[in-house]
């Protein structure tokens, strides 16, 4: 008796050790801790001319925070914002497929519904970090992986803007994710304990580095892999399946390869930002534009500059003819069809997916790959003009049957089929 105790106390002690081993290696210990998350200071942020300027510009201009705390008429060519909901929140499950209901909360000053009771330093944090003002792992929908490397003045001076927003009274409902999502965030915050500089805006290409970052292009204008990881070698060659009130569309490829945006000069990129039109063709209101075309001619400029430092890539990507299934992204949309080894991406490397769209944005997927295994597809159909959109693409791009069904082991119809069961 002595000894078969012993030896099922050295096996269930073999299995501690196995548990913690493949915890650690595979999804981390962050989804029973919780999030990284520094301690909360007193900090407040003064209030000045400047600031609120500067704060106003970035939020309405740059980084499009009212994409998602607003309300839209998505079916309007600029997709306007509907009266006093500027920073009240809106239902982000106007894109489909969200493992569980994701709303963006009120941001007004309102101290019932809104932020107005919680301090700057709750705000920074949410905003670069990715931990709400008490104390959860935000969903990355919200783009705090790209406000990272958001100066420490420009935080400011969007605190101090939202700060300045009339109160609105509406409660949104709080963003519920289904198992094992919910933990599995827990690992995307990073904890922001060194100040953030002021960028080297000393080239317009440096500038326009900065702004495209806080303004996350990459995560509309980058495809993505079943996993929903970037596809290797792809950055900014389009491909991002967006589905919504706005119609199916995927974001258009914008290298500077004859497949995408070559023939842009700045005055028609200048154009095409400020007006939403290329030549004679609209863009899709899911692509920002409504909100980019306030930025200064200084800002557009340098955007395009660094714009065309990317590397060239085929990848042809046209809303305007059928949707067929691409080889180089393994998506189905406008044009697929001719990209036939139009890509040096490794072979094997993209695995083929379904025809749904994916489950989560690209920068949720890659930070939630190794936690979770979830496999993700995306719908495709954009032409050259109607790009992305960004801020609402993030966290509905990429929903689907598949994402969350291959988690926990239900794999839709159309998959089975798919795979030949």
């Amino acid at each position: 008796m002595n000894r078969l105790g012993k030896t099922l106390g050295w096996v269930f002690a073999a299995l501690a050790v196995v548990l913690a081993a493949g915890i650690t290696f595979t999804i981390g210990w962050r989804p029973f801790l919780g999030p990284r998350m520094r301690a909360l200071t007193a900090r407040k942020f003064e209030s000045t001319p400047k600031r609120l300027a500067r704060g106003e510009y970035l939020v309405r201009n740059v980084t499009d925070c009212m994409g998602c705390h607003a309300e839209h008429d998505w079916t309007a060519r600029d997709a306007p914002v509907l009266s006093k909901t500027l920073g009240a929140g809106q239902d982000m499950n106007i894109l489909k497929g969200f493992p569980g209901k994701v709303y963006a909360p009120n941001i007004t000053p309102d101290a019932e519904t809104g932020a107005g009771s919680w301090s700057d330093d709750q705000l920074a944090r949410a905003i670069r970090e990715g931990v709400s003002h008490d104390g959860r792992a935000l969903f990355p929908f919200m783009p705090y992986p790209d406000f990272r490397a958001m100066s420490d003045e420009d935080l400011a001076s969007i605190i101090v803007y939202l700060r300045s927003l009339p109160p609105v009274r509406k409660q949104q409902p709080t963003t519920t994710l289904i198992f094992p999502v919910k933990y599995l965030i827990r690992n995307v915050p990073q904890r922001l304990d060194a100040p953030v500089p002021e960028p080297d805006v000393s080239t317009p290409e440096k500038r326009g580095k900065y702004l495209v970052t806080i303004a996350g292009c990459a995560d509309c204008h980058t495809p993505q892999d079943a996993h929903g990881q970037p596809l290797p070698a792809m950055d900014f060659a389009g491909g991002f399946i967006l589905d919504g009130p706005w119609g199916r569309v995927a974001s258009t490829n914008i290298t500077p390869d004859p497949s995408g945006i070559s023939y842009y000069d700045q005055g028609m990129f200048t154009q095409v930002i400020r007006t939403g039109f290329v030549r004679a063709r609209k863009l899709n209101q899911i692509m920002p534009w409504h909100t980019y075309r306030g930025m200064t001619d200084e800002d557009i400029v340098a955007m395009f500059a660094y714009i065309r430092t990317f590397k060239p890539l085929r990848h042809h990507v046209d809303n305007t003819e059928p949707p067929t299934f691409c080889k180089v992204c393994r998506q189905t949309h406008g044009g697929g069809n001719q990209n036939v080894g139009a890509t040096a991406v490794v072979a094997g490397s993209i695995p083929e997916t379904s025809k749904g769209p994916s489950m989560l944005p690209h920068k949720t997927m890659w930070q939630l790959k190794r936690s979770s295994g979830v496999v993700a597809s995306h719908f495709q159909d954009n032409r050259p003009t109607a790009s992305c959109g960004r801020r609402v693409d993030r966290g509905l791009n990429r929903r689907g049957v598949v994402g969350v069904a291959i988690a926990f082991g239900r794999i839709s119809p159309l998959e089975k089929r798919r795979r030949g069961r």
